[in-house]
């Protein structure tokens, strides 16, 4: 989902630009992600690379919440060490 994510807060991307912003993704993994996300209906190409679906976005909106629950708990775990 990390690839959907990027696309939701920094679309439409070119490739490149994804995969600069995915950091640690290979070419080939970030191809084959874009293909998946495609086939699900998540992901499209347009004039300036890819973007999310309005599914896409709908599921975005869904994580969104569970994202800012990992930063609070990634909080209350530094603190406990």
């Amino acid at each position: 989902m990390g690839v959907l994510w990027t696309l939701c807060e920094v679309s439409p991307c070119t490739f490149r630009r994804l995969q600069e912003e995915c950091e640690t993704i290979s070419p080939a993994a970030l191809n084959t992600r874009l293909k998946e996300l495609q086939t699900a209906g998540f992901v499209h190409r347009v004039a300036d690379g890819y973007a999310p679906t309005d599914l896409g976005r709908c599921l975005y909106d869904h994580l969104r919440p569970l994202g800012d629950f990992s930063k609070e708990w990634a909080k209350h775990l530094n603190t406990q060490e």
